[in-house]
């Protein structure tokens, strides 16, 4: 059997509210977008007695035996649904981790909406959201790559052909670790995006908004805020913001030109640090 072939997209949350907290998890909002910086994802049936997975790529160091994908193929198992099914899932990751990019969350969406599509598992739209919501809190994001806003009230609202944003995505070399982030959070915002409209996804709305975690972040991890500072000073961005918890920081765009070349500029000065020019999908 050959290998089917699995775009994973990386999340930007261009913006971002926490607005309370449950006994377990923080409530948050957010106006979700996804660009075409992608993990590749090949996975097959096997013959073998247990699943294989293997990472390779820039961003494969690291990755514990306990990913979202073990997580969620334990989770399938447990509920009898992959009819004692193995895979075999090669993963080339060019997202990194520990950025706010979602890169781990959407390779376990990518994975479980396959198995959903190719009738390996069949279950019903609610209970795929129970299982991706107990994989990881960003997993259910990753079942459908369209512009989406969580309101306060976890409810989702997709929005298509909205207009593409450019934007350079670059992440140091530390990440940030999303449950020290959030164990800082003291303060919540009052909801704003529980009516969500389309107008939420002009850039020129969102400059106005932000990210409760990046004040945070960037006290924790002050290079972020010298990084912050250089990107703000590059020409024609529109607004720089984190995405998540960090460390991933955003510069957005009108035009591809401007994105590029705002590249160059951070690639002479920061040689060490990773970062790629991508566009909204």
């Amino acid at each position: 059997m050959t290998f089917t072939k699995i775009k994973s997209h990386a999340k930007l949350n261009l913006a971002l509210n926490i607005t309370g907290k449950t006994s377990s998890l923080h409530k948050i909002e957010s106006i979700v977008a996804f660009v075409d910086l992608h993990d590749e994802i090949l996975i097959k049936k096997t013959k073998s007695q247990k699943h294989n997975i293997s990472f390779k790529g820039k961003f494969s160091n690291n990755i514990g035996k306990n990913n979202t994908i073990h997580k969620l193929l334990k989770f399938l198992e447990k509920k009898e649904l992959l009819n004692n099914k193995k895979f075999h899932i090669k993963i080339d990751k060019k997202i990194p981790s520990k950025a706010g990019l979602g890169g781990g969350s959407m390779n376990a969406a990518s994975i479980l909406n396959y198995f959903v599509k190719k009738k390996i598992i069949n279950i019903s739209k609610k209970e795929v959201l129970e299982i991706s919501k107990l994989v990881g809190s960003d997993v259910p994001l990753g079942l459908n790559f369209t512009n989406s806003i969580i309101t306060s009230k976890n409810e989702v609202k997709y929005f298509t052909n909205c207009k593409k944003i450019y934007t350079l995505i670059v992440k140091p070399n530390f990440g940030c670790s999303t449950k020290d982030i959030y164990l800082k959070v003291k303060k919540f915002q009052k909801p704003k995006f529980n009516r969500p409209k389309k107008i939420m996804f002009n850039l020129e709305y969102i400059r106005k908004l932000n990210n409760s975690l990046e004040p945070i972040a960037l006290s924790r991890y002050p290079k972020l805020k010298i990084i912050k500072l250089f990107l703000e000073s590059l020409s024609h961005s529109v607004f720089v913001r984190m995405t998540g918890s960090g460390s991933a920081l955003v510069a957005y765009f009108q035009t591809k030109e401007r994105c590029q070349r705002a590249e160059k500029e951070f690639n002479k000065k920061y040689k060490n640090y990773w970062c790629i020019s991508s566009k909204t999908i």
